[in-house]
């Protein structure tokens, strides 16, 4: 029987905490029509300070990853879900970036002042990204459309991509029989 290698416990740390964030974002985002009305503006808020979070965590986790190079795959996996594996892996990057920014850009582009200013989890003021919120107004309309579609759909890409993520793991584990998911249990 082959030895399994592990993740690193950074690794392991990164990995779970952004997933616990990301997931408690699309509870948020997809319960949003059965909330109060009044309890909105707190619920945006939190999804917004979780989106800053992955953010952060992410960048972090990113130029961690450059000088900790992963466990290799077992070599009995056939090529082609290595490929799978790696590009999966690379769209989930791009995309827990793309939707943390594109959320500040469409923040940024509000059509007026922003009428409340956002506080990562009610304590440090996070600006708007400059120079989107300085542009003229109609353009900053334009914008906002923009943004918020980009954001939108990087959700809807985020939600195919973890079915393959989750899929490919649940496949290497249940049918395959295989360790992968014991290299990324903490």
């Amino acid at each position: 029987m082959e030895t399994v290698q592990r993740y690193s416990r950074t690794a392991i740390f990164f990995h779970w905490v952004v997933a616990a964030l990301i997931l408690t974002n699309i509870g948020l985002a997809l319960s949003a029509d059965y909330w109060p009305e009044s309890s909105l503006r707190q619920v945006f808020g939190v999804h917004k300070s979780i989106g800053i979070t992955v953010l952060g965590l992410v960048l972090l986790r990113i130029f961690w990853r450059l000088g900790h190079k992963p466990p290799a795959f077992p070599a009995q996996y056939p090529a082609w879900e290595k490929y799978a594996a790696h590009t999966v892996h690379g769209l989930l990057y791009l995309v827990m970036l793309t939707l943390p920014l594109s959320g500040w850009l469409h923040e940024s582009a509000w059509k007026g002042d922003a009428p409340h200013p956002f506080y990562w989890f009610n304590t440090v003021h996070l600006p708007l990204i400059p120079p989107i919120d300085t542009l003229e107004t109609s353009l900053r309309i334009s914008l906002r459309a923009v943004f918020g579609s980009v954001h939108l759909w990087a959700g809807y890409v985020l939600y195919g991509l973890l079915a393959l993520h989750f899929g490919g793991v649940l496949k290497h584990h249940l049918i395959d029989k295989e360790a992968e998911l014991q290299r990324m249990l903490p």
